[in-house]
């Protein structure tokens, strides 16, 4: 699987260690954030992310700030992208079931390193169930049409 991570400077210690477990995994991996951890902004980040996966060039995204709150929010703002904060595993793999979300966000000041991998496993994991939650993803993009 091809994916696409992001960071701002609060989460470049974790961005590092979730793209070597990803790798690990088997997965390639194209990092779109911040390497240093001077103050920069994460809807840079945030944005760079979302265009690659809503125009299809990678499968899906990662992101991480702080909280996970405010890069997520950025990346939502791009037509296409369903963009969701995790904060542990089991909202990660119903975000996939039910959302389809093509990018989860968490952040690097609420959770540790193990939880973001398990968060991380939990999507890749996961299958989007389509039926009755297609409806819904459907009236999503109603949503982003009206914009």
């Amino acid at each position: 699987m091809k994916i696409a991570i992001g960071n701002d400077h609060a989460a470049v210690e974790m961005k590092n260690e979730i793209k070597a477990y990803l790798e690990e995994l088997g997965h390639e991996v194209i990092n779109y954030g911040t390497d240093t951890n001077e103050s920069c902004h994460y809807p840079i980040y945030g944005e760079k992310v979302a265009n690659v996966v809503a125009a299809g060039e990678v499968d899906c995204g990662v992101l991480i700030c702080g909280t996970g709150v405010g890069i997520s929010v950025a990346a939502n703002k791009v037509n296409g992208v369903r963009a969701a904060v995790c904060s542990e595993p089991t909202t990660a793999r119903l975000v996939k079931e039910h959302n389809n979300a093509n990018i989860i966000a968490f952040g690097a000041r609420i959770v540790g390193m193990e939880t973001a991998k398990a968060i991380v496993d939990a999507y890749l994991n996961a299958t989007f169930l389509g039926g009755r939650h297609q409806n819904r993803i459907d009236m999503i993009h109603e949503i982003e049409k009206r914009q």
